[in-house]
């Protein structure tokens, strides 16, 4: 699934933040640039920005994530928006009401922006075709295609740490085939100039023709990250150890879970990450999750600069254009 034209502006400004796919890499780090100056927010003792004042921000999600909805709700609030997060499973929609009946009715509270998150691929950019001209919409995550804002904001922790894209080695590693992040982990690197760029995992966890991506693809963790400036580890979720994908968590430990032994492949001076929640002793380590490599905290404070970031731009074209 392709970025598609209502993501921008007739000028080339962000509309909506439906998938990093496709999009030119200046506007990437117009997103990466803004979020650097939103850092210093959270040093303040008063935490707000007024840029959005007297605009309205609903987070939608229909499946659970209390880390990206909380980070979501931080960052309007900090951009002094007001907010509404609609819980689903209490909702109209729950009581046969349509989704186009509730954006209807939510749009008539004079909502600016949703922030969708969603089982269902694409649904995302469908409620961005179905909104009114002045609404955007944020994908919060949908099905298997893209978690956007957890992409950029990944990649902004890789600046502040390895600033050259151009000299960078990624590994990814993981189950490739369920992650979202994965996806638009690799379309942002992709686009940010990055030339090795390697998934790792089990065959039952990779995609088929991952290949056609441009990334190198391993089997073996020990080769996958060897001399790699930055290992992004994934979360195994759990119903995946209950199929006949994997073992048991504890095999895919033993075969695939980062250790220090492990990690000292890497480079030397390589960067761990890890977009949550972390299986300790299942993809990870508690001695590397916690270690001097671990950049895993700092993602967490980083999604609230790079999402109030996204957020602004995207809010900011409308002011513009009105």
């Amino acid at each position: 699934m392709a970025a598609t034209p209502i993501q921008l502006d007739e000028h080339g400004r962000l509309r909506h933040f439906l998938t990093i796919e496709n999009l030119p890499r200046e506007l990437l780090v117009e997103i990466l640039d803004h979020a650097e100056r939103f850092t210093v927010v959270g040093d303040r003792a008063v935490k707000k920005v007024p840029l959005l004042r007297g605009r309205t921000v609903v987070n939608l999600f229909f499946e659970p994530s209390t880390r990206t909805r909380t980070t979501f709700e931080l960052a309007a609030k900090r951009l002094s928006a007001d907010v509404m997060n609609l819980n689903i499973e209490a909702s109209a929609t729950r009581k046969g009401e349509s989704l186009s009946d509730t954006l209807r009715t939510l749009e008539a509270m004079d909502t600016d922006m949703f922030v969708v998150r969603h089982q269902d691929s694409g649904a995302p950019e469908f409620i961005a075709r179905q909104v009114a001209p002045g609404v955007s919409v944020i994908n919060a995550g949908d099905g298997r295609h893209a978690h956007p804002t957890q992409a950029m904001l990944d990649v902004f922790t890789i600046r502040r740490h390895k600033p050259a894209f151009e000299d960078l080695r990624v590994a990814i590693v993981g189950d490739i085939t369920h992650s979202r992040v994965a996806r638009s982990e690799i379309h942002a690197l992709k686009i940010l100039g990055v030339p090795d760029i390697r998934v790792v995992g089990p065959k039952t966890l990779l995609p088929t023709a991952i290949e056609s991506l441009g990334v190198g693809v391993f089997h073996d963790l020990d080769e996958g990250i060897a001399g790699v400036d930055v290992v992004i580890m994934l979360r195994l979720q759990q119903e995946r150890m209950q199929s006949a994908l994997l073992p048991s968590g504890h095999e895919y430990f033993h075969t695939y879970g980062l250790t220090p032994a492990r990690l000292k492949r890497a480079a030397r001076d390589a960067i761990v990450m890890h977009p949550g929640p972390i299986n300790r002793g299942v993809e990870i380590d508690s001695a590397v999750a916690d270690g001097h490599q671990s950049v895993i905290l700092q993602q967490v404070t980083h999604g609230i600069a790079v999402r109030m970031a996204v957020m602004s731009m995207v809010l900011g074209s409308h002011a513009q254009a009105a």
